[in-house]
């Protein structure tokens, strides 16, 4: 049996500073557990060096791809953009801001092996290790997640959390994927659960940037994290009434 790769998506808007030290740090780990894969660096219209310190990385690491993106900027543009371009078997959203931690990507692949068909970090659970994050933030995040918690019965408790994995069928299976911003972080894997694709959660390390500035606006993202849960909330009650009716007829 072929060896599974894994496709790492990386969407980056002005993360000179970082995005070197972000991709040579996962595929150090990577190259250690002996894991096939591709680094996809999107640069979203960053008005710094980001997209040269990329191609850098290109000439470095042969499993380097960059996708240079044209305005308008937009974190789930890039996403969407990233994971179009992903041809391995399985696909992580890694943020280029060194919040992530690369061994947490490991480990989410090898849930993978396991089966699961999605793997979940969350920042919120035992194990899980939480570094400088901003109060308001905090506090906001959990709200947030509580009322995605209670809305959907999900056990998932960091939806919004960027770092997450999924095999490449999920990821076909919930197109077309409508978020533009960072409501994509809950867009993706609230599809895949209304779908009934199976999860784990594991806890992972998060650590406050050092360097840039935080692209996540609360005030102006608020109201699209909402309509993108409330969105796929009635997706979920179609699909629903949908197994119902063919669970009658049969």
């Amino acid at each position: 049996m072929m060896p599974m790769v894994l496709s790492i998506v990386i969407p980056a808007h002005n993360e000179e500073a970082n995005i070197s030290e972000t991709v040579t740090g996962l595929i150090e780990e990577l190259k250690k557990e002996a894991i096939a894969y591709e680094v996809i660096i999107v640069d979203d219209n960053s008005s710094d060096n980001t997209g040269s310190a990329a191609e850098a990385l290109v000439q470095r690491y042969p499993g380097v791809v960059v996708l240079r993106r044209r305005p308008p900027k937009g974190f789930g543009r890039a996403v969407r953009d990233g994971l179009a371009a992903a041809t391995g078997d399985a696909v992580s959203i890694v943020m280029g801001d060194l919040s992530d931690d690369p061994k947490d990507v490991i480990r989410c692949f090898r849930k993978i092996e396991e089966g699961y068909d999605c793997v979940f970090g969350s920042r919120f659970i035992k194990g899980s290790k939480v570094k400088d994050y901003p109060p308001v933030k905090l506090f906001t995040n959990r709200m947030a997640n509580l009322f995605i918690q209670v809305l959907f019965g999900t056990r998932v408790n960091d939806m919004t959390n960027a770092f997450k994995m999924y095999r490449s069928g999920v990821i076909k299976a919930v197109m077309p994927i409508q978020a533009l911003y960072f409501n994509i972080t809950v867009e993706i894997p609230l599809k895949a659960i209304i779908r009934g694709y199976s999860y784990a959660q594991i806890p992972i390390s998060w650590y406050g940037r050092k360097s840039g500035v935080s692209k996540l606006s609360i005030k102006e993202m608020g109201r699209k994290y909402l309509f993108t849960v409330l969105y796929v909330w009635l997706e979920k009650i179609l699909l629903d009434d949908e197994l119902r009716n063919n669970t009658a007829a049969s």
